[in-house]
């Protein structure tokens, strides 16, 4: 029996600015060893790891947000985008002397682009052990991006270019 090639539809679904600030803030932390001591706002908000994948016919997205209290997750969608964000707060402990403090606190989100056609009552999610895990019911293996015929413009009449 041929192997059946699997086209994943969801390539490039991470956001690239969010991953581009997450490994720059890795970077930070390894070499001033104060992450998330500053105070981060809606567009640098660190992005938790994630996990995407096909279970059956449905889109699986786990996010790994140890530390996070459940009541400081949201899961939304807005315009076919999923949105995962909340908060992560340090423990405040007056007696308490950081040495180094490497884990982000602070806002974090989270936006992957979903199919066409999904609706909010297509979505479950469920929080404990510091994993979310959020099921999109009937997303997964749904047909990519269709390539557009681009087709040759011709010139108005008379127009030299």
């Amino acid at each position: 029996m041929a192997r059946r090639k699997f086209s994943n539809p969801f390539h490039g679904v991470a956001d690239m600015i969010t991953e581009m600030n997450r490994m720059s803030d890795s970077i930070s932390a390894i070499e001033t060893t104060q992450a998330g001591e500053r105070e981060r706002g809606f567009a640098d908000a660190w992005s938790p790891a994630t996990d995407i994948l096909a279970k059956g016919t449905d889109l699986i997205v786990r996010c790994e947000l140890p530390g996070t209290y459940d009541k400081d997750v949201a899961v939304s969608l807005a315009n076919g985008v999923l949105v995962i964000s909340g908060e992560r707060h340090r423990e405040e402990d007056e007696s308490a002397q950081y040495y180094t403090s490497e884990r982000f606190m602070g806002s974090f989100r989270r936006e992957i682009s979903l199919p066409e056609g999904i609706e909010e009552d297509d979505i479950e999610a469920a929080y404990g052990d510091g994993l979310l895990e959020v099921v999109v019911h009937g997303a997964a293996h749904t047909g990519g991006p269709q390539e557009i015929t681009i087709k040759k413009r011709g010139r108005p009449r008379g127009q030299r270019l």
